[in-house]
């Protein structure tokens, strides 16, 4: 996978105890939106970097007609979202 780093529109619910579940996000690419419908979280793993905890979620869906992997991350303390793997 090819790190890109991208600020993303997310879509996601929260349960009371704090667990995430994201829906679909927004990339903006070539000046134009793109919605993509998250269909398949793989895994969720905790991950601390230079302090913030931020949960990455390995996931699955159509880019362009062809089923990728690619991992999104949350960052609990700013609650912005990254496409950082595709």
């Amino acid at each position: 996978m090819k790190v890109v780093c991208k600020p993303i529109e997310m879509i996601a619910w929260f349960e009371k105890d704090g667990k995430v579940h994201p829906i679909k996000f927004r990339l903006k690419e070539d000046d134009q939106n793109q919605v993509i419908p998250i269909e398949r979280i793989r895994c969720v793993k905790l991950e601390k970097l230079g302090g913030n905890q931020m949960y990455v979620f390995e996931c699955e869906s159509h880019f362009k007609g062809i089923m990728k992997i690619y991992e999104i991350k949350y960052e609990m303390d700013t609650c912005k979202w990254m496409l950082f793997k595709i």
